[in-house]
């Protein structure tokens, strides 16, 4: 990965993997005298988008100038990409500082299982910005991993299951409550996944995303899909990905409204096999890479090629993030 740029350098860490000869994910270092990570940006924005493109993450660290929330929201801004609002998505989150949002706030003790971000709506970025500005006392890494090589492990493996999941598809179910739950990794309520305290608009907003809502007595059933499982990456020569938030949804999302057995289904309703689910967990693991966080890295993914999920942790621990288009 020969960089070419002077405000870069390339780093190796333990943690990387070679999948099919690329080094996942790329880790950028700072260089003495460099420029700031913004205008260092700005300066090489197209060679990365390219390391990007074939690495699928890349970590910058090192780089004192991204100290604040306000530094992570103009690094997100020098890429260039467009926001995404966050409609949709399940997760409890503050908004902290322009396009920067806090990461999602369920509790240290719980970990987050690995999804495509928003996958479980039509409208998902197709990038994510994370960057710590507290690292933790101990765990809280956000493992990382390639999203192709787990279908291709999983249609070696288990190619009935696969091909029923690509005629069929999925159908995700939520339960939501009014107001957000931050107890629950899936806690956020109806009115900020819709961004409205207005019934009629909610169902708008819902209809534009082919999500059905049932109103109950104190908040909100929705039901989302059929929608695909797999996807073609058509940048990458119509590559296959595991594109879902499949484990995600079976194996976390648990709370006093949600039995996550019943949160996902085949798309013509017969329920996923329990072993073939904890089996996809486990080549998940398998394939990640987890590299302990440093105050200050930002970590830039591909949502259309990357999975991400989140350890458990000894607090402090805060990671904001930004979602793109």
């Amino acid at each position: 990965m020969p960089t070419n740029s002077s405000a870069f350098a390339e780093a190796k860490f333990p943690e990387q993997k070679s999948q099919g000869g690329v080094i996942f994910p790329a880790v950028l270092t700072h260089v003495a005298a460099a420029a700031t990570l913004t205008s260092a940006v700005k300066e090489q924005r197209p060679w990365l988008d390219s390391l990007l493109h074939k690495h699928g993450a890349i970590l910058f660290r090192g780089f004192d100038s991204v100290a604040t929330a306000s530094d992570f929201n103009d690094v997100v801004e020098a890429f260039g990409y467009e926001e995404l609002p966050y409609v949709g998505g399940a997760a409890p989150r503050t908004n902290v500082v322009g396009r920067v949002f806090t990461a999602n706030e369920s509790p240290p003790d719980q970990k987050i299982p690995f999804h495509h971000e928003m996958a479980q709506v039509p409208k998902y970025p197709t990038k994510l910005f994370f960057f710590c500005e507290t690292e933790p006392v101990s765990g809280g890494e956000t493992p990382i991993v390639p999203s192709h090589v787990v279908y291709e492990r999983m249609k070696e493996k288990h190619p009935e299951f696969v091909d029923k999941l690509e005629k069929h598809g999925v159908i995700y179910t939520r339960v939501l409550g009014e107001d957000d739950d931050p107890s629950s990794p899936i806690g956020r309520g109806w009115k900020s996944t819709f961004l409205t305290a207005d019934k009629a608009i909610a169902e708008e907003r819902a209809a534009k995303l082919n999500m059905k809502v049932e109103w109950t007595e104190d908040g909100a059933k929705t039901i989302m899909g059929p929608i695909p499982a797999i996807k073609e990456d058509e940048t990458r020569q119509q590559r296959k990905t595991w594109f879902n938030s499949m484990v995600a949804a079976y194996t976390g999302w648990e709370d006093k409204r949600n039995d996550p057995k019943k949160a996902v289904t085949f798309g013509n309703g017969d329920p996923l096999p329990d072993h073939i689910i904890y089996d996809c967990l486990r080549i998940l693991e398998e394939e990640s890479v987890a590299i302990p966080w440093q105050k200050g890295d930002v970590l830039l993914i591909d949502n259309l090629a990357v999975l991400h999920a989140r350890k458990p942790f000894t607090p402090p621990r805060r990671i904001l993030a930004s979602l793109c288009k």
